[in-house]
């Protein structure tokens, strides 16, 4: 079975087609389709890419690509080393990238298994510091990732999605002029705060769906969407997951592994105090445009796979608001809307 054949076979299954060899996986909120292909020397992966393969699934601050994103994304990741699946086979015209199969190992997953979930964690941290080490010292402007930004227009987009559909959407009731213009408020402050601390590579992404476990090892997908940002925003994509749950005493121990690492790796890195208010500040603009995000899955792409995780979103949200211990007047608003989250 050579290439051509695998992308053909896929090209019809994604059509509609049946072939007891292709297997669609189970998706998530992306755009792109995946596929497991079974052949005689084992099995890989093919991606069946969006209609625009160009245009990110989240949106951006920055220019639009001029090549597919996980293309770029993945052979500058893979020039630093970093665990990347190898790419195999790629047929723009058909839409497909043939891929490694890493498996179905998440550390998701593997927590599920009873895995020691501490030292999971201090490897995806240690991951996680290779990756923003190796971006402080070889930015390549030629990859799409280091000309984009979570700058104040992407942040305060985001912002203004749960606005819309975690706040209006979903409660099906409109703040009145006075409410908005606090919220107005808030949305501009925190942005302001998120755009003043130090800025980095960022994964956008970097949660326990996309960490897989193969042979012990860590392995990272679902990059595409990598820009610039926030230095903690990877460390709040961890710790502050839809899908997995931490103590505080969890928290605490995972964030002082992070400055750790990152002191160890030459990298910025604040005082214990200072990162917790930064990964605070961070984890309520993030949490709050995931609650708005589940809504738009939801009722736009008419998947509510996502539901269930608002309430988890929104509880990260007021547990960042209750250590900022700020913005008292926009939490009041929010607790007349989302009174079981913010009351």
């Amino acid at each position: 079975m050579n290439f051509a054949q695998v992308v053909t076979r896929v090209v019809n299954v994604h059509a509609g087609g049946t072939d007891p060899d292709v297997q669609r996986l189970q998706g998530d909120a992306s755009s792109r389709t995946y596929y497991r292909v079974q052949g005689p020397d084992g099995s890989l992966i093919a991606m069946k890419l969006a209609d625009d393969p160009l245009k990110s699934d989240e949106v951006v601050d920055g220019e639009r690509p001029k090549s597919v994103p996980f293309l770029e994304v993945e052979e500058y990741l893979r020039r630093g080393g970093i665990p990347v699946p190898d790419i195999l086979h790629v047929d723009l015209d058909a839409g497909v990238l043939l891929l490694e199969d890493l498996g179905d190992r998440t550390i998701e997953r593997a927590l599920a298994d009873g895995e020691d979930k501490l030292a999971l964690y201090r490897a995806a941290i240690s991951l996680m510091c290779d990756l923003h080490a190796y971006a402080a010292r070889a930015p390549d402007p030629a990859c799409i990732c280091f000309r984009r930004r979570f700058g104040p227009k992407l942040l305060r987009w985001e912002l203004e999605h749960f606005y819309e559909w975690g706040l209006v959407a979903w409660t099906g009731r409109t703040p009145t002029a006075t409410e908005r213009a606090v919220l107005d408020v808030f949305f501009e402050d925190l942005v302001r705060r998120l755009t003043s601390v130090p800025q980095g590579f960022v994964h956008r992404d970097f949660q326990s769906r996309n960490l897989m476990l193969q042979s012990g090892r860590l392995r990272l997908i679902d990059f595409q969407d990598a820009l610039l940002g926030p230095y903690v925003y990877d460390l709040v994509a961890l710790l502050r997951d839809s899908y997995v749950a931490f103590t505080r005493e969890e928290v605490a121990t995972l964030q002082r592994a992070f400055l750790a690492e990152r002191r160890a790796r030459g990298l910025e890195t604040p005082d214990e105090a200072e990162l917790r208010r930064h990964f605070q500040l961070q984890a309520l603009q993030r949490k709050l445009k995931d609650a708005g995000r589940f809504v738009y899955i939801d009722r736009v792409k008419k998947n509510p796979k996502f539901l269930p995780n608002i309430p988890r979103s929104l509880a990260y949200a007021r547990e960042a608001l209750d250590e900022l211990g700020s913005y008292d007047s926009a939490r009041e608003v929010l607790a007349r809307y989302l009174p079981e989250s913010f009351a």
